[in-house]
C-alpha cells in the first residue's frame, strides 16, 4: 500500500519516517514530501497512486479527489474537517479520520495567553519600549478574580477552565448539554454574556454555531469585557466584532481564527480595529502538539489497515 505525506506536518522528515517504521516493516511504501505546497497540480502529482494520503489543513476538494482514483483513506492531521470535501469522500467510500485532541493543551494555553496579552496590553507596551520611551506606558488589568465565561465545554474548554481556576477566577460555562465539572458553574448563554469579564469561545463550527456571537450578543456584554476566539472564525460575525470594538461596546478582543484562513485579504473588516490582537491561526502550532498529532495520524492509518 502506498502511503503519502503531502507535507511534513511541521516536523522533520526523519521524525515522520521513524514514526512510520511499523508501516514500512509491514511492507507498505511511505513517501514523505519535505515541504508544504498548496498548488493543486503539485498536490495531484504527489498523491499519484496513493491509497492513503496524510496532510493537515490544505483544502482537498473534488478536483483533487478526481485525480486520485486509488485513494481509500485520508488521515488528517487536524481537528476540523471543513477543508475536506466530506460529501464527495463519502460518495467515493473514502475513509476520513482526524487527529482529535492533539492540540487541546496548545489551544487552551494560547487562549489564556491571549487573555493576558489583552489585559496587560503587551503589544502596546512593546511598541512604547521599542520607541525608547517610558512615558505613556499603558497600565493593564489582572485576570485573577475575574469571571471567565467559557462557551463550549469539550476537552479544550475544560482545560481552559482548569487553567482559569489556577488564576482564582470564577468560571461560568455554556454548553449544548450541561455537565458536572468541579469549579465550573453552567448557565444559559445570556447570563454568561452579561456576567463574564472574559468570554472565550471553544465550540465547533456548524449550522447552529455560525454567527453565534453577533450584534445581539455584544449588546449583552459588559463594556469592560473582552472576547477571545480560538475556535472557528465564522462563530463570530466579523462585522459585528469590528463595530463592537470601534463603538466601545466591549473593551477588547483577541482572535486566532477568521472567516477565511490566513493570509487575510486586505478588505477584512478587522484590520485597523482598535484593541484587537490578531494571530495567524497558531493555536494548534506547538512542537509538542505536532509530535502528538503525528502519532495520532499514523495510529489512525495502522488501525484502518488492520480493520481492512
Amino acid at each position: 500500500m502506498k502511503i503519502v505525506f503531502l507535507e511534513p506536518l511541521g516536523l522533520k522528515v526523519q521524525q515522520i519516517e521513524a514514526a512510520c517504521e511499523g508501516l514500512k516493516k509491514a511492507g507498505h511504501e511511505v513517501v514523505v514530501y519535505p515541504d508544504r505546497n498548496e498548488n493543486l497540480d503539485e498536490l495531484k502529482r504527489r498523491a499519484e497512486g496513493a491509497e492513503v494520503v496524510i496532510e493537515s489543513n490544505i483544502p482537498l476538494r473534488k478536483d483533487f479527489l478526481d485525480a486520485c482514483p486509488n485513494l481509500k483513506m485520508l488521515s488528517i492531521a487536524f481537528t476540523g474537517l471543513d477543508h475536506i470535501d466530506m460529501e464527495e469522500c463519502q460518495r467515493r467510500g473514502i475513509v476520513v479520520k482526524n487527529a482529535a485532541g492533539y492540540s487541546t493543551e496548545a489551544v487552551a494555553e494560547l487562549a489564556i495567553a491571549m487573555m493576558v496579552d489583552v489585559y496587560r496590553k503587551v503589544l502596546e507596551n512593546d511598541t512604547i519600549t521599542r520607541q525608547c520611551q517610558r512615558k505613556g506606558i499603558m497600565p493593564g488589568r489582572e485576570i485573577g478574580g475575574k469571571i471567565i465565561g467559557i462557551i463550549g465545554m469539550g476537552n479544550i474548554g475544560q482545560r481552559v477552565a482548569k487553567l482559569a481556576n489556577a488564576f482564582d477566577c470564577k468560571v461560568l460555562a455554556w454548553n449544548r448539554t450541561p455537565k458536572q465539572i468541579e469549579g465550573v458553574t453552567f448557565v444559559d448563554k445570556e447570563t454568561l454574556l452579561k456576567e463574564a469579564d472574559i468570554v472565550t469561545l471553544h465550540i465547533a463550527l456548524n449550522a447552529d454555531t455560525r454567527d453565534f456571537i453577533t450584534e445581539k450578543e455584544f449588546a449583552l456584554m459588559k463594556p469592560s469585557a473582552i472576547l477571545i476566539n480560538t475556535a472557528r472564525g465564522p462563530v463570530v460575525n466579523e462585522l459585528a466584532l469590528a463595530d463592537a470594538l470601534k463603538q466601545g461596546k466591549i473593551a477588547g478582543a483577541a482572535t486566532d481564527v477568521y472567516s477565511t484562513e490566513p493570509p487575510l485579504k486586505p478588505e477584512n473588516p478587522l484590520f485597523d480595529v482598535p484593541n484587537l490582537i490578531m494571530l495567524p491561526h497558531i493555536g494548534f502550532a506547538t512542537e509538542e502538539a505536532f509530535v502528538l498529532r503525528l502519532g495520532i495520524v499514523v495510529e489512525n492509518v495502522m488501525r484502518w489497515i488492520t480493520e481492512e
